[in-house]
């Protein structure tokens, strides 16, 4: 019995040393323990952070349209006959009434001869009726003539002056038409080329082909569609109110010409939902040429407060916007928003952000929300962010 005791005894005593020997090892391993986990966590990411841009903007709409003359014109031939002269050079601008083309005037120079030769007839026939006339009325007052002769007097006379009437208006006709054979510019403007030569016969009418072509270039139009949101918010309006446009061609980024709303179309297109407009500007330089693509933007609206992003910083969740954000922590946070207009390069956010937000510009690839950050500071700008750092 005695044998059996000393032996549990000895047995309680290994399982305390052993049991204290595990919880030393336990404790004195613990500090590597977490030295390991904490060399094992990812670095902070380096990331290009700017502040939202806060501004006071007006809000516009952008569409694509179309340049167009105010006058466009086909020079045509009023009379027949030959290209004696072609006055202009291709492309050339020339002023309302300049000459351009002209046709042989002798025949209708002839037939304005014969005319006022028919008119000096006419009204020398004229000047004896009258005054054979005038004796005839004498004679009956005195019954020295008779009715019938009265009669035949009076009617001469009438014919007399109906006859210069008639000589007069066939010498007014060859007028016109000898000034037909000098064919002027209607409006002043850029000419295209001679699509007709000297030497060649032409001839009016239905068929009468086309000599060369005027088109008017200061001021001129920009039409375009806009939507009917646009059209009730910005067009719908008193006739006096004056709509600012401006335009951009398609070597622009920006909208270089200003010009205002001309006129908006009578009815909407309902298959479209848009409605015709058209915008007046100015074009003294002749850089804006008929048929040349525009961006336009109408613009409209009371100025107020808004915040701005670049396009870069938003990103996409299936049908969400969202933009990353670092806190006062250095931490990222996830942020969805709504997106409005573009302006000046960046874009209009409507909700979500305020101002003094951070967003992260560059480096969006490589956080995630929660992560913590070096956040490096720079300026927001259109197209991509400045690597300039902010001060």
């Amino acid at each position: 019995m005695p044998s059996k005791r000393r032996l549990v005894a000895a047995s309680a005593v290994f399982l305390v040393v052993v049991a204290g020997t595990a919880a030393t090892y336990h404790v004195r391993g613990s500090a590597p323990l977490s030295e390991a986990a904490a060399a094992a966590a990812p670095p902070a990411a380096d990331v290009d952070v700017a502040p939202v841009v806060s501004q006071t903007i007006t809000d516009y709409q952008a569409y694509s349209g179309r340049i167009e003359a105010i006058n466009n014109v086909e020079i045509r031939p009023l009379v027949s006959g030959t290209i004696v002269a072609v006055h202009f050079h291709d492309g050339a601008m020339v002023r309302k009434g300049d000459l351009l083309v002209t046709i042989d005037p002798r025949p209708y120079q002839a037939e304005v001869d014969r005319a006022a030769a028919q008119l000096a007839s006419a009204e020398s026939r004229n000047g004896y009726a009258t005054a054979d006339w005038a004796r005839a009325q004498r004679l009956l007052t005195d019954n020295a003539i008779a009715k019938r002769d009265y009669d035949q007097a009076q009617n001469a006379n009438r014919e007399a002056v109906a006859a210069v009437k008639a000589a007069k208006a066939a010498l007014e006709a060859a007028q016109i038409n000898l000034g037909y054979t000098a064919i002027t510019a209607p409006v002043s403007g850029r000419v295209s080329r001679a699509e007709l030569t000297v030497g060649n016969i032409v001839s009016p009418g239905a068929t009468a082909p086309v000599l060369t072509t005027l088109v008017s270039t200061s001021p001129i139009y920009a039409s375009f569609d806009v939507d009917e949101q646009t059209y009730l918010r910005f067009l719908s309006r008193d006739s006096k109110v004056t709509v600012p446009v401006s335009v951009g061609l398609a070597n622009e980024t920006g909208y270089s010409r200003q010009g205002v709303i001309d006129s908006v179309d009578n009815r909407l297109d309902t298959s479209s939902g848009t409605i015709r407009v058209r915008a007046r500007f100015d074009n003294e330089d002749g850089v804006l040429v008929p048929g040349l693509y525009v961006r336009a933007r109408v613009g409209g609206g009371v100025p107020h407060q808004a915040v701005l992003v670049n396009d870069a910083a938003i990103q996409t969740d299936q049908d969400k916007k969202f933009v990353l954000l670092v806190d006062t922590e250095n931490k990222v946070r996830y942020r969805e928003v709504k997106l409005g207009d573009q302006h000046q390069g960046l874009r209009v956010i409507t909700g979500g952000l305020q101002p003094g937000d951070r967003v992260v510009v560059n480096g969006i690839q490589r956080v995630r929300p929660g992560d913590p950050v070096k956040p490096n500071p720079v300026q927001m700008s259109g197209g991509t962010a400045s690597t300039t750092r902010a001060s």
